[in-house]
């Protein structure tokens, strides 16, 4: 008999391997100045050095200062899949800590996502594992539910449906449907390669800059 209190659907199938690869040599900034510079993740903290975030939603939605969801999502995660937790923002207790870590990376977790607290920062900042939080606590969490697992999630205002593509370095996070991923990987290699001529025509020395001259022009100043 099924818990009403719990809402467990399957795990979504992760972006493909060339999609990935693809995103790992893309900047937040520039994907996030084709997403209209609408939406993204700002408000969570990254607690690991310096690994970039590519992979695939699995949401959690849970209790504040609650993780028995994360333990059964563990289990059904598969490489590549990123944890994204709504935890309602809440900070006062951590809803994972090192040894939740541990056993994410073998299962071959791409990172955490939480709109909650996390403890034990040291252990995630010494591995380098991918791990963006609303804030630090030392305190354990509890483990009694309700949850929902794969359902679509809020993470500081940005609604992130599982299987959404999750990237994150360290201007913060942007997310999209799977089925935005080519348009926007060419559409962020064309912004790369628009600033790359602009920062050769920086390094020429010139007062008189033509992308300035784009912004100024228009208003007569």
């Amino acid at each position: 008999m099924s818990n009403p209190a719990f809402t467990i659907n399957p795990a979504p199938e992760v972006a493909a391997a060339g999609v990935v690869e693809a995103l790992q040599g893309i900047v937040v900034s520039h994907l996030s100045d084709n997403l209209q510079r609408l939406s993204g993740i700002t408000g969570l903290q990254r607690f690991h050095r310096s690994r970039k975030l590519v992979g695939t939603a699995f949401t959690v939605k849970t209790r504040p200062g609650d993780n028995l969801l994360i333990y059964k999502a563990l289990m059904m995660m598969q490489p590549g899949h990123v944890l994204v937790v709504d935890g309602g923002g809440e900070t006062i207790n951590a809803l994972v800590g090192e040894l939740i870590m541990l056993y994410a990376q073998q299962r071959g977790c791409a990172g955490f996502v939480l709109d909650a607290a996390v403890r034990d920062t040291a252990a995630f900042e010494q591995a380098d594992f991918p791990c963006y939080a609303r804030g630090v606590s030392h305190r354990g969490p509890y483990k009694t539910g309700p949850g929902q697992m794969n359902v679509p999630v809020s993470i500081d205002g940005q609604v992130i449906h599982p299987g959404d593509i999750v990237v994150g370095d360290e201007d913060g996070i942007v997310t999209f449907a799977q089925s935005r991923a080519d348009a926007l990987i060419e559409a962020a290699r064309k912004t790369a390669a628009v600033e790359d001529g602009i920062k050769a025509e920086i390094a020429n020395g010139k007062v008189e800059q033509t992308w300035l001259d784009k912004v100024l022009t228009p208003f007569d100043l």
